[in-house]
């Protein structure tokens, strides 16, 4: 079993109404890879320049990640600032340095090509294409993308989408992409493309799942403490292909499996800021919020049956 990752690796400023961390750990390919280690092995493939700290490589390597696809180069990390106010579903971008992840070129090595799943984060879609020409057949690709890829390279990512087996996007760029404002219509057209599931996150409001047999919809794991939603999406990602990369055969029970995992590793992102909240995930305490989803979802039959109860009775 292995998963890979190929995204952004990253030095994030966040502020929200709970506090502030300057240049924390961040990036797709960081957040996935904590989460999905709980459950496989995790291969990153990303590049971070010169001023990484090696604090932050020893914090991957802690949790099994694989780094020899890590790229090293001269020049500065990639930095996002952002701040959130009361609607923690927002995040406003106040800086974004791309440094040398403007040039950045993924180039799998040799192990990781025959990775089980792969995770292609919302690089450039021409990208996430060639990283597609150097794996071997894995048994299940997902996507994410953003706005600014679906505006500028759409028919790149249109042939992305028609490849991978799973798309994972927000409602805003799910409404972009299929060019219409209901969700499921939207998922609809997705599916059209190719991929057999589409998954639209909703951040607080939970996540709802559509395949070609099922429609499955959870709400967020009720956390008593919001600090900071960065890195949430990109954490239900790793839950939710580190589940599927454990079990023998896909289908819609292991789907629906996957996404509680998905929201119970986004819900440990969002109570503390970078990835504090994840490294402090243990597994009985992730078994635990599983069964509690499951319980809180879970609707027992109905006493009577409505065509006997009668009206003024």
């Amino acid at each position: 079993m292995s998963s890979l990752v190929v995204g952004s690796i990253a030095l994030d400023t966040v502020e929200t109404p709970y506090g502030r961390v300057e240049e924390a750990l961040g990036g797709t390919a960081v957040y996935f890879s904590i989460a999905a280690s709980v459950f496989t092995d995790v291969k990153i493939v990303g590049v971070v320049g010169h001023d990484f700290p090696d604090g932050h490589v020893t914090a991957l390597e802690r949790r099994g990640c694989d780094l020899e696809g890590l790229q090293r180069q001269e020049g500065r990390t990639f930095r996002w600032v952002g701040s959130y106010d009361e609607n923690m579903n927002v995040a406003h971008t106040l800086d974004t340095q791309l440094n040398v992840f403007e040039s950045f070129r993924p180039e799998l090595p040799l192990s990781y090509r025959r990775s089980r799943t792969l995770f292609l984060g919302n690089i450039d879609p021409e990208l996430q294409l060639d990283v597609l020409e150097q794996t071997s057949a894995p048994t299940i690709t997902a996507l994410d993308t953003m706005n600014f890829w679906i505006e500028r390279k759409r028919e790149a990512l249109e042939e992305v989408v028609r490849r991978v087996d799973v798309v994972l996007v927000n409602e805003e760029e799910a409404r972009q992409f299929a060019g219409v404002y209901h969700i499921a219509e939207a998922a609809r057209r997705i599916r059209a493309y190719g991929p057999h599931s589409v998954v639209i996150k909703r951040g607080e409001y939970g996540a709802v799942m559509f395949t070609d047999d099922c429609y499955f919809a959870l709400p967020a794991f009720p956390s008593d403490e919001v600090r900071d939603t960065t890195g949430a999406g990109d954490s239900f990602a790793g839950g939710f292909l580190g589940y599927l990369d454990t079990v023998d055969t896909i289908d819609s029970r292991e789907l629906r499996c996957a996404l509680a995992f998905g929201t119970v590793m986004a819900s440990f992102t969002v109570e503390n800021f970078s990835i504090l909240g994840l490294q402090e995930a243990i597994l009985p305490q992730i078994e635990s919020r599983y069964e509690a989803l499951r319980e809180l979802t879970a609707i027992e039959p109905a006493r009577v049956r409505l065509a006997a109860v009668q009206k003024g009775a």
